[in-house]
């Protein structure tokens, strides 16, 4: 499987759907699905019953999976396009915009 341009841990912008233009932190990664989560983008209300881990129960919100093409990764605060390189033996992640090595 090809490696993932995004990582958990990145700021992202989104680029497409109803939060275009927020930013925020990848808190996971689904490779199979081409998916990620991030921090307070695509919110959904989420009806839970009471139960003995959530005694209340209620309406939460949540954060729900988002379309890997619809993120761009943020280097530097610039939205990017993500490339790679071999550094010697290691790849390695590259900036498109700068050129710059991300990590």
């Amino acid at each position: 499987m090809a490696t993932m341009k995004i990582k958990k841990g990145d700021m992202v912008k989104v680029i497409a759907g109803k939060d275009k233009d927020k930013e925020g932190k990848v808190i996971s990664v689904n490779k199979k699905d081409n998916k990620v989560l991030v921090e307070g983008i695509n919110m959904v209300t989420k009806h839970a019953k009471p139960s003995m881990a959530n005694q209340q129960g209620g309406i939460l919100h949540q954060e729900a999976p988002i379309d890997l093409s619809n993120v761009m990764l943020l280097h530097n605060g610039k939205a990017t396009r993500v490339g790679f390189k071999m550094d010697g033996d290691k790849k390695v992640r590259v900036a498109k915009a700068t050129g710059e090595v991300i990590d």
